[in-house]
């Protein structure tokens, strides 16, 4: 199992060679992580809002990642302008990276259409920690695992663009355009995502207390596959929120959602993986918490999908 865990810090973070592979963090119920990827998203629900996510991703293997998001946003009283904070804790293997950024937005509301378009950007930091001396390698001379890399701190800035209406949204997004190296290693860096997702909600019973609402999310990576993620979720009474997603030949998973009270929703995810890794581990588990603070008298408006 060992070996497993080293295999996936390599993968992850790409510190041997030229390995170059996908870092930023998936999550199974991405649909509520949306300010992490484009700022652009921050106060577009019309509230402050917080929201935390908990992974543990392939439980049973030795250095498996274990990665917890929280964000934080809102509009201001002038509600064309948004702001928010994310942060993101990640740790695979004897690797751990951790982000703060704070996220800025500006949205144009349109004069006979309910739909609002908002340009955002995000700037922040990255703070990465190795323990390379906790492995076992092959090569003792290997330059890449010579010696820890202790609070190294890479700056970057992203930038996004999002649109949605009470029953679509669509979002494009890059939320780390500078890609910044990792210890001495001139080929282990930080790699430029970019992101696409779009969603909406429809009515699956003409008394309205079923609602089907599907999402998807693509994400590309220079020197990694395209990352393709689906899910829909059947909505009941606005409360009970359950829902089927799928990771383009990576995994299958489920998740169940309920609205506990107007402002306070609570969610627990599955996936697992349909990989070689399935044969060594017992799938992925997500917790999730979401609070809407509600300051004024009129309270929530309407439900909010996303």
């Amino acid at each position: 199992m060992k070996n497993i865990g080293l295999l996936i810090a390599i993968v992850t973070f790409g510190l041997s060679g030229s390995l170059v592979a996908q870092q930023d963090i998936q999550f199974t119920q991405y649909f509520d992580n949306t300010l992490a990827v484009n700022p652009a998203y921050a106060g577009s629900n019309g509230m402050l809002n917080a929201t935390a996510i908990h992974r543990e991703q392939w439980v049973g293997i030795d250095g498996r990642p274990r990665s917890t998001t929280f964000s934080l946003h809102s509009p201001l009283n002038y509600e064309s302008i948004g702001l928010g904070f994310t942060a993101v804790n990640d740790i695979v293997g004897p690797i751990q990276q951790t982000s703060f950024y704070a996220d800025f937005s500006y949205t144009l509301n349109f004069r006979n259409s309910s739909g609002k378009l908002s340009f955002g950007l995000k700037a922040g930091l990255n703070l990465l920690n190795s323990r390379t001396e906790q492995l076992t390698t092959t090569n003792q001379n290997d330059p890449n695992l010579a010696s820890n890399i202790q609070n190294q701190i890479n700056p970057n800035f992203g930038g996004g663009i999002y649109y949605h209406t009470p029953k679509f949204f669509v979002g494009v997004s890059s939320p780390k355009i500078l890609e910044n190296g990792y210890g001495s290693s001139t080929s282990a860096k930080e790699r430029r995502h970019y992101f696409f997702i779009a969603g909406g909600v429809m009515d699956l019973t003409k008394d309205q207390r079923w609602k089907l609402r599907p999402t998807t999310m693509f994400k590309f990576t220079n020197g990694a596959p395209l990352a393709i993620d689906l899910s829909a979720a059947a909505i009941y009474n606005q409360k009970l929120w359950l829902g089927l997603t799928h990771r383009w030949a990576d995994s299958f998973g489920a998740f169940v959602q309920y609205q506990i009270t107007n402002q306070f929703k609570a969610g627990i995810a599955y996936d697992q993986t349909i990989t070689e890794l399935a044969a060594y581990n017992k799938g992925t588990y997500e917790i999730l918490l979401s609070y809407d603070f509600v300051f004024k008298k009129s309270g929530i408006r309407s439900p909010r999908y996303f």
